[in-house]
C-alpha cells in the first residue's frame, strides 16, 4: 500500500495547495481581521486542536523555528474565535478549488464522487498517536462536494504530516533539519536560501549546517552525502508507509475509481499551479 500513499499524496496535494497558495483563503482570513497572512495560518490551521498554548502547536506542527510560533499563539484567537478562521479557511479553499478546476468540473458527478470516496478514506483510520488527523477529523464534513473534497483530502495531508513527523523524529531529524534536506532534495542551494528558512538567523542556520556535517549528512559544501540522501529516502519510505492507512477503507475497485475521479482535477491544478 506504500505505493497507493505516494500516488494519493501526488493525487490530493495539490487540491490542499489552494489553502496557501490561492488568494480566496487569505482574502477569507483578512476579512475576519487577520493582519497577517501567517495570523490566518497558524489561527485556522492550529484550531481544530482548540485554544492551546503555542508548545502545543509548535510541538503539533513541528517544523517552525523556536519563537515562530508564539507570535501568532493565542494573539490570534484573541479577538476572533477559533470557529470563525476555520470557517473562513474552508470557504475560501472550496472557492479556490471551484474556480480552478472550472463550473463544469466542479458541478460534475465524478467530483461529487470523489469527494465521497476520499471521505471514505479519511475518516476510516485510526486516530491514536495521530493528534493534527484526529482533530481534522473531529470536524463536520461539509455537505457541499466541492468543500467536501478540499475538507478530505485536507484530513488525509494532516495524517499523512503526522506520520512523516514521527518518521523525523525517528531519524533524529529536527524541524529546520528538515527542511534544509527537503531543499536539497529539491536541488536548492545553498539550502539555507530555502524560502521557508531563509529568513532565520544566520548564526541558527550555522548550527543546524554543522550539526549535519557531524552527522555525515552534508559534505563541506552543503550538499547531500550518500549517507544524507539515504536518510531523506528512509524518512519518505517511512512516510509512505504510515500513510497508507486510510487507503484500507477502500476496495481495490473504489481506489481504483478514485484516482481516475482525481486525475482531471488534479491536472488542472497542477496546470495553475493551485493558485
Amino acid at each position: 500500500m506504500t505505493h497507493t500513499a505516494r500516488r494519493m499524496f501526488e493525487l490530493l496535494e495539490p487540491i490542499c495547495l489552494v489553502t496557501f497558495f490561492a488568494d480566496e483563503c487569505n482574502a477569507e482570513l483578512a476579512a475576519l481581521g487577520h493582519p497577517t497572512y501567517w495570523d490566518g495560518y497558524f489561527a485556522s490551521r492550529a484550531a481544530p486542536r482548540g485554544r492551546v498554548p503555542a508548545e502545543v502547536v509548535d510541538a503539533a506542527f513541528y517544523s517552525f523555528a523556536e519563537g515562530e510560533v508564539a507570535r501568532h499563539i493565542p494573539s490570534a484567537w484573541e479577538t476572533i474565535p477559533p470557529e470563525a478562521s476555520l470557517a473562513a479557511r474552508e470557504r475560501g479553499s472550496a472557492a479556490s478549488l471551484r474556480r480552478i478546476v472550472g463550473p463544469e468540473l466542479a458541478g460534475s458527478p465524478g467530483l461529487a464522487r470523489a469527494a465521497d470516496l476520499t471521505t471514505k478514506a479519511a475518516q476510516g483510520a485510526p486516530v491514536a498517536g495521530r493528534v493534527m488527523y484526529a482533530g481534522m477529523r473531529a470536524l463536520p464534513v461539509p455537505d457541499d462536494p466541492v468543500a467536501r473534497l478540499w475538507h478530505s483530502a485536507t484530513v488525509l495531508r494532516e495524517h499523512r504530516a503526522d506520520g512523516h513527523i514521527a518518521a523525523l523524529v525517528g531519524a533524529g531529524i529536527g524541524g529546520t533539519e528538515a527542511h534544509v534536506l527537503s531543499a536539497l532534495e529539491m536541488g536548492i542551494h545553498p539550502p539555507e536560501s530555502f524560502g521557508r528558512i531563509h529568513h532565520l538567523p544566520k548564526e541558527r542556520l550555522a548550527e543546524v549546517m554543522a550539526g549535519l556535517r557531524g552527522r555525515g549528512l552534508v559534505d563541506a559544501e552543503g550538499r547531500f552525502t550518500e549517507a544524507g540522501r539515504a536518510t531523506k529516502q528512509r524518512i519518505e519510505d517511512l512516510t509512505d508507509e504510515l500513510a497508507a492507512a486510510p487507503y484500507d477503507a477502500l476496495t481495490p475497485d473504489e481506489l481504483d475509481e478514485l484516482v481516475a475521479e482525481l486525475e482531471p482535477v488534479t491536472a488542472r491544478l497542477v496546470a495553475a499551479g493551485s493558485q
